[in-house]
């Protein structure tokens, strides 16, 4: 009795102990960008081993904002990341759906091309996707890269928008059907309210996949006025310096419609991550 009464408080702290490990070790990574984005440039690498700058500014974030590209760079991405992530959540929950609730020829077959295509490094096809892109007049274009995001991103979320749609019961379209609904109603007004948090998990996944993304937009976009915002943050670095201050204001400035975005769709997000886990 008295050995269990010690191993519970015991077992609890070091519950406890995991957690904070974990938080300190996800949060230093930004904790350190907020702590550079607010030191003074001359302060950066003589307070580089402090825990906070002896000095605090916040010159690097004005300077972001008015005297660089950065809006345009973050608006670009903003435009690409919804347009990618609202076109691929749509396709996705379309064929997830198909996946789920019927047997057509060739199904097996199209479930295992797109699970090849999920296997290639993306090195190996951005040569043949920069000369269909060309060829098609898309270069430098916000267009060009929300439909190759969108082609590379709907694979995993069909399986994703899939395992929800397995998880419902096929007896409530069964009987909404009969209660005098066509399909297209069922899915409408039964269907879709159940399937919110696997959307809103699909969203979430796609919308960080477009907002992060750097090899296809390095590739394909060129012109500053269309430059995306991984991009753009290579124009804080020069040829003999780099400007590390703006660099760190214009990282913490890029995770303001991210935490936004998450904390709209947090409460779906959420159930769909556990509610997609376990079938019926």
């Amino acid at each position: 009795m008295i050995f269990t009464q010690i191993q519970r408080p015991a077992m609890t702290l070091g519950k406890y102990a995991a957690i904070l490990f974990y938080l300190t070790f996800a949060l230093f990574p930004l904790y350190w960008l907020l702590k550079i984005a607010v030191t003074p440039d001359r302060l950066i690498y003589s307070d580089g081993t402090r825990a906070w700058p002896s000095e605090f500014t916040l010159s690097n974030f004005s300077a972001v904002l008015f005297q660089t590209d950065f809006l345009s760079y973050f608006s670009n991405s903003l435009v690409v990341s919804l347009g990618t992530a609202g076109l691929t959540t749509i396709f996705a929950a379309s064929a997830g759906y198909a996946f789920s609730r019927f047997n057509f020829g060739g199904k097996k077959i199209i479930i295992a091309v797109m699970l090849i295509t999920q296997m290639f490094p993306l090195l190996m096809i951005i040569a043949p996707i920069y000369k269909v892109v060309a060829s098609l007049g898309l270069l430098n274009s916000l267009t060009s890269l929300i439909i190759v995001y969108t082609a590379f991103n709907i694979p995993f979320a069909t399986f994703l928008m899939q395992s929800f749609f397995d998880g419902i019961p096929k007896d409530l379209e069964e009987a909404a059907m009969m209660d005098g609904c066509s399909r297209f109603q069922a899915l409408r007004k039964v269907i879709f309210p159940l399937t919110l948090p696997g959307l809103g998990a699909t969203l979430g996944f796609v919308f960080t996949a477009a907002w992060s993304e750097l090899l296809f937009a390095l590739m394909l976009i060129s012109k500053n006025d269309t430059m995306t915002f991984p991009v753009g943050l290579l124009t804080f670095v020069s040829k003999f310096s780099v400007d590390w201050g703006q660099m760190m204001a214009a990282g913490v400035l890029a995770l303001v419609p991210s935490c936004l975005f998450f904390i709209f769709i947090q409460r779906y997000l959420v159930q769909g991550l556990t509610s997609g886990a376990v079938k019926g």
